[in-house]
């Protein structure tokens, strides 16, 4: 049985957002790489430039923003996460492959977990980690 949404929090959509030193290399990581799609952007609002970044009709989006008198941008820890579930480990291998001949190779993870359910782990322009997790590993 599938859950509701709680009512006292009706929320129609999901954005993540995080700044970065380098919007047109995690760009191209996230959409040429990764395979996600540009969904709109902004230039110069209130000095920040960003970009909207996910899948055509579904409500989880990632935003990357920057400013020229922003603050630093590096990843926290080797422990902050994107984890994408994917079905087969055959497509997460392609992807993998991509973003390795882009110059973004699998990286060790800091928590073995990953590993051990058979996930690639991978960082982004930033040092910020993508883990693509099969969904044949998830429990």
């Amino acid at each position: 049985m599938q859950e509701k949404w709680p009512e006292g929090l009706p929320v129609a959509q999901v954005r993540i957002a995080r700044p970065t030193d380098k919007l047109p290399e995690v760009e191209r990581f996230y959409c040429q790489g990764l395979g996600l799609r540009k969904l709109g952007g902004f230039e110069n609002h209130k000095g920040y430039d960003g970009i909207m970044l996910g899948l055509p009709g579904f409500p989880y989006h990632l935003e990357f923003t920057q400013h020229p008198h922003g603050s630093p941008c590096p990843a926290p820890s080797k422990d902050n996460l994107l984890v994408l579930y994917v079905p087969d480990a055959q497509r997460i291998n392609r992807v993998a492959e991509r973003l390795a001949h882009m110059g973004y190779p699998e990286v060790e993870p800091e928590n073995q977990y990953w590993k051990d359910k058979g996930a690639t782990t991978i960082e982004d322009p930033d040092g910020w980690r993508l883990v693509l997790m099969p969904t044949a590993g998830i429990g």
